[in-house]
């Protein structure tokens, strides 16, 4: 029989990279404040902590990474020039990244990979359970993971993860997951956890993406963790050993998505959320689909 457990109410976002893969644009922009469409790529996750109940985000963030604060910040002298041209529209979409979620910051410091940016969240997160959230994933609303993964947490307590199915040639680029089935279809018990293997080597076709929700009995498994794959502390050592012994800070469960997901992490694939977010927008869709047609037809 499973018991309820404390709702969750913190969000982790780590967001202290370089950005090297999209250089020159990242020497002075942080990535996650890349255009996707008219928002940046930040506010997206944001907004996704905040549908799912999750109103205390605290971002992981280094050096140069000041306009993330400024951009969840209110910005006066932009609202009163808008307010006087009475352009209520823009008003409200620059008020709307202020008002998301109350916002809280803390320095990485050394870039030590996912693991150590976790770790810096503990002071703020506590003894609670927390979820963390990759800034380089874009979950579609219309498709709820982190609150299906919220409700399992509260179900059966410990960690959850997100799992993925992708080809066999591509497990390679993810964390992989061995897994049991559960009662319910989208759930599914985490026994063990590989980072990035081969596909001989996987064992199976489950991918970790960017959305977690941990047990805070990883913060002490973190502390103690050698840096792995990289030279970095990996978190996916962390959940690991979670997984290998419920009674360190309960079970691993994995929920098994199959919505649309964005994924923002490389120059490709960024290009193509943006292409597939427009050609879904009501306002921009329409026009946008049609001129795509046009394009690729005259290409090809």
């Amino acid at each position: 029989m499973t018991q309820a457990h404390p709702r969750i109410s913190k969000a982790v976002i780590p967001a202290a990279g370089l950005g090297t893969r999209f250089l020159p644009a990242t020497k002075a922009t942080p990535k996650e404040m890349l255009p996707v469409v008219d928002k940046p790529a930040i506010q997206y996750v944001v907004e996704e902590a905040a549908s799912a109940g999750l109103d205390d985000v605290l971002m992981i963030t280094g050096r140069n990474k000041r306009p993330l604060e400024d951009h969840f910040d209110r910005n006066y002298e932009l609202e009163s020039a808008l307010q006087k041209k009475g352009d209520a529209s823009r008003l409200a979409k620059v008020q709307e990244s202020s008002d998301l979620a109350t916002m809280h910051y803390v320095r990485q410091g050394d870039p030590k990979g996912l693991g150590h940016a976790v770790l810096c969240a503990a002071p703020h997160v506590g003894h609670e359970p927390f979820a963390v959230l990759l800034g380089d994933d874009l979950i579609d609303p219309r498709d709820p993971l982190l609150a299906r993964m919220v409700e399992v947490q509260e179900q059966y307590g410990g960690s959850v993860i997100a799992l993925m199915e992708v080809a066999p040639e591509q497990i390679h680029l993810y964390g992989c997951a061995a897994v049991d089935t559960t009662a319910d279809s989208d759930v599914v018990k985490v026994h063990d956890l590989v980072e990035k293997p081969s596909a001989a080597d996987a064992p199976s076709n489950y991918a970790i993406i960017g959305r977690y929700v941990l047990d805070p009995h990883v913060f002490d498994i973190l502390r103690k963790t050698e840096p792995g794959r990289g030279g970095e502390i990996q978190l996916t050592d962390a959940l690991q050993e979670l997984a290998a012994d419920e009674k360190i800070g309960g079970p691993v469960h994995g929920v098994v998505f199959k919505g649309r997901r964005y994924d923002t992490g490389d120059r490709g694939d960024y290009l193509r959320a943006i292409v597939q977010l427009a050609c879904e927008r009501e306002d921009l869709g329409p026009d946008f689909r049609t001129w795509l047609r046009s394009y690729v037809t005259e290409e090809m």
